[in-house]
């Protein structure tokens, strides 16, 4: 296996973090409006915004993404993060990369002192909730939303 780098999304990413983001919201057959891609970009790369994100990369090539925040709880003192999105392109999967992001906020998730590491996905989702069962505990949580 090639070498797989996992680091902070920069500025001069765009193009190569753009596809791949808008790969994970085909999966899921979502779309959103260039505002929201937009706005996504700039508060991943604004300090004062709680949203983070890392790229695998192979290389030169981006094959995988991750996004993420810290949040206060009123469970524990230092917050939990939840883990947003977590995609990696088709032909790249089963070379451990969304494993290994996961890891790399599991890190960052310690070292910020986060109680919790949590994210959610569909059911349909089998072949990403195998790697999640690997990796976490399934909590016991049932979501409900209001779309405002």
């Amino acid at each position: 296996m090639s070498d797989i780098v996992i680091r902070s999304i920069v500025a001069s990413e765009r193009k190569q973090w753009e596809p791949l983001w808008l790969g994970y919201l085909a999966f899921y057959e979502k779309s959103v409006p260039q505002a929201v891609t937009d706005s996504t970009w700039a508060r991943l790369l604004d300090p004062q915004n709680a949203i983070e994100g890392l790229i695998a990369w192979e290389g030169e090539r981006a094959l995988g993404l991750v996004q993420y925040l810290l949040h206060p709880s009123t469970w524990n003192m230092g917050g939990n993060v939840y883990l947003q999105d977590l995609f990696v392109v088709p032909e790249a999967r089963g070379k451990r990369i969304g494993r290994r992001l996961i890891a790399a906020v599991t890190g960052i998730s310690k070292q910020k002192g986060a109680g919790v590491l949590y994210w959610q996905t569909e059911e349909f989702n089998g072949t990403a909730r195998r790697l999640y069962e690997r990796v976490a505990k399934r909590a016991p949580f049932v979501r409900y939303n209001i779309e405002l």
